[in-house]
């Protein structure tokens, strides 16, 4: 059972506020800002790495993010199986830390998008959702300019026969990612990175709920 969170913050972080409200308000779990700087995860069960733009996206989104020192902790702690979660920007950093594979690119028409999406849930065997039902369809924005998965034709085969997507765009592909793919997994299947925004669809004013369920599938764990 997970009953402290920590969500890393880097400089250009601008999702981090957005998660730990969710994980407060709407979850009443304890939740810590671990600065980027630290290097020490072993109070917590869990850890996001929220969206935004780290290090202003200089070089590539990501890649800077990728050698700060609190980084290290994230890795050890996914190999001891750790949950961790990596939301848009935080996918780009999983991506550039190798403990997801391929990468992501521009959109493909280049342009920034900011929008609601429909995902379809293509597995509930990961503790990210085990709370849903395959087939079934969330509601939730995305906001990103490099949010285009690709990888080599190896590694998309072998996410498709080891079940390790775990969401996929519905119908209409914003980005051009291969397979329609937004959402993937590790082979242990606890590193989850997604570039829909489940913390920005907790709260009905804000449009949908649908992302409660994905973190309800997390806490359940």
């Amino acid at each position: 059972m997970i009953k402290k969170f920590a969500v890393i913050v880097f400089p250009g972080s601008n999702c981090d506020h957005d998660a730990y409200y969710i994980f407060k308000k709407h979850f009443n779990v304890k939740v810590d800002f671990v600065w980027h700087q630290e290097n020490n995860l072993k109070d917590y069960d869990a850890v996001l790495i929220p969206g935004g733009f780290s290090y202003g996206d200089y070089l590539r989104t990501g890649a800077i993010a990728r050698f700060s020192p609190i980084m290290n902790e994230v890795i050890n702690d996914a190999k001891k199986g750790k949950p961790i979660i990596g939301i848009c920007n935080g996918f780009q950093i999983l991506l550039e830390s190798g403990l997801l594979p391929g990468a992501l690119i521009n959109n493909k028409n280049i342009k920034f998008l900011s929008k609601n999406v429909t995902l379809n849930v293509e597995t509930n065997n990961s503790i990210f959702s085990n709370n849903l039902n395959v087939g079934e369809k969330l509601t939730m924005p995305i906001a990103h300019k490099e949010g285009n998965y690709i990888a080599h034709n190896k590694t998309i085969n072998e996410l498709e026969q080891e079940d390790r997507i775990v969401f996929k765009y519905y119908r209409n592909n914003p980005n051009g990612s291969i397979n329609n793919i937004a959402g993937i997994i590790n082979k242990k299947r606890n590193v989850l990175g997604m570039m829909p925004h489940p913390e920005r669809a907790c709260d009905q004013y804000l449009g949908s709920t649908d992302g409660k369920l994905i973190f309800e599938s997390i806490l359940g764990s």
